[in-house]
């Protein structure tokens, strides 16, 4: 074979294997405020004051590769937070399923609402 053919496989195996190893990853940071906005259920937030609605989402592929469930739930739930954080909200609460990389939280104030 010539070594064009060669390059040119190498090359996409590197790029899918590169495809596969970032596809775990998380690319979303909490931002310092975020820190203390907890998920919570349902039930948990019933004494608590309703501040609103967030829908938040990410890349659930990477080209034609889905992403690791764990690490979209992940980064979906960080964007939520933060912008709960900035709403003067310290809890959320899933108001559907995670579906292609999107999903909506309620956001709540509990502590001093």
């Amino acid at each position: 074979m010539d070594r064009k053919f060669w390059n040119g496989r190498f090359n996409l195996a590197s790029r899918v294997l590169l495809a596969v190893s970032i596809a775990g990853c998380t690319f979303v940071d909490l931002k310092p405020q975020a820190q203390k906005v907890r998920v919570l259920a349902a039930q948990e937030v019933r004494n608590c004051k309703h501040l609103g609605k967030v829908t938040a989402s990410t890349a659930a592929t990477i080209g034609f590769i889905a992403r690791d469930r764990y690490s979209v739930t992940e980064e979906v739930q960080n964007l939520a937070r933060n912008h709960a954080a900035g709403m003067n909200g310290d809890s959320i609460v899933a108001a559907s399923p995670l579906s292609e990389g999107e999903q909506s939280f309620e956001v709540y104030r509990c502590i001093n609402p």
